[in-house]
């Protein structure tokens, strides 16, 4: 048997429940991973709670789409992996688990550098911000505005843009400078004054922007600095970013990733391991929190209560 976080309607925190399942069986081209950790990301708590469309509730719907472990058993036609390997998991439904079933083309090899912790933390932040950058053309020369920059897609964000040799300007709260200036940003807080504030902080111009909280602030902003709107993309307001003019990226695009996109999303993720294994990319970890307290993992990112990745451990 294993154990798996389930809920079976749309709800509150509460809804969740940890569950008896049957043992995974690993089918042609996939493995069992025994999870060590799973990572926590706002999607997981949108998907719950409604705010994300999702299909009908007809079966107890799985809970998780990053996470990080050992494989435990492979099926047939698996090539490149073998059993006992560390690897992450991405875009793979049912990360809080203890065991779970995962196509080889879902899986990342860990090395001895990167925690599981940090392999649960990395798919949607790391993929979501290097996918983004990359359908945005960011690079050398231009300036970035990032909208949130100390959330986990921000923080990946400021990395990438920085080792690309874009200089990057990043809001959020006044507490969060000293850590964005660490990362390679120059902070600015929200707020009245914003616009005239990033202009003094960039006296030639932004060119791009990636807002990464949906306010209608962050939004106006950045189409007040730039005026190619094709430059201007959100992770956040996908439904409303035709009308506003701008893109939209991320599970709230109003439509599907382009293969090119997923691609860029995988290359990210494999690119974010590389460099944490060498010094050269951080990753903010929070609160751990065993499998059992999924509930309290899902109010404390519900409530911005938690400073960084939020991580459950079976």
């Amino acid at each position: 048997m294993a154990r798996a976080i389930v809920h079976t309607e749309i709800g509150s925190p509460d809804v969740l429940h940890l569950v008896d399942i049957p043992g995974p069986v690993a089918g042609p081209g996939e493995v069992v991973v025994k999870i060590e950790a799973a990572g926590v990301n706002p999607l997981d708590a949108k998907r719950r709670s409604g705010k994300r469309p999702m299909p009908p509730i007809t079966e107890p719907r799985r809970v998780g789409l990053d996470g990080a472990g050992v494989i435990d058993s492979i099926g047939e036609d698996v090539t490149g992996f073998t059993v006992g390997d560390r690897v992450a998991i991405g875009d793979t439904t049912g990360t809080y688990a203890t065991h779970l079933v995962v196509p080889v083309a879902h899986l990342f090899l860990l090395p001895d550098a990167v925690t599981a912790a940090e392999g649960a933390a990395l798919n949607i932040p790391a993929g979501t911000a290097y996918q983004c950058l990359r359908s945005l053309q960011v690079g050398e020369g231009d300036t970035l505005l990032i909208h949130a920059g100390s959330g986990a897609v921000g923080q990946a964000a400021i990395q990438f843009a920085v080792a690309w040799g874009a200089t990057v300007i990043a809001t959020g709260s006044p507490a969060r400078h000293e850590q964005l200036r660490e990362l390679g940003a120059i902070p600015v807080a929200y707020g009245d004054g914003l616009a005239d504030r990033i202009r003094a902080a960039a006296p030639n111009g932004v060119t791009v922007a990636l807002d990464c909280i949906g306010t209608d602030e962050a939004i106006e902003v950045s189409k007040e600095l730039i005026s190619d709107r094709d430059r201007i993309a959100t992770i956040v307001r996908g439904p409303d970013a035709e009308s506003l003019g701008i893109r939209a990226f991320s599970g709230g695009a109003p439509t599907p990733l382009t293969e090119q996109e997923l691609a860029w999303r995988h290359e990210g993720v494999d690119i974010a391991i590389a460099l944490i294994a060498a010094g050269d990319f951080q990753i903010e970890l929070g609160p751990e929190l065993p499998l059992s307290e999924a509930v309290q993992a899902h109010e404390l990112i519900e409530a911005h209560a938690a400073r960084g990745k939020i991580t459950l451990v079976p």
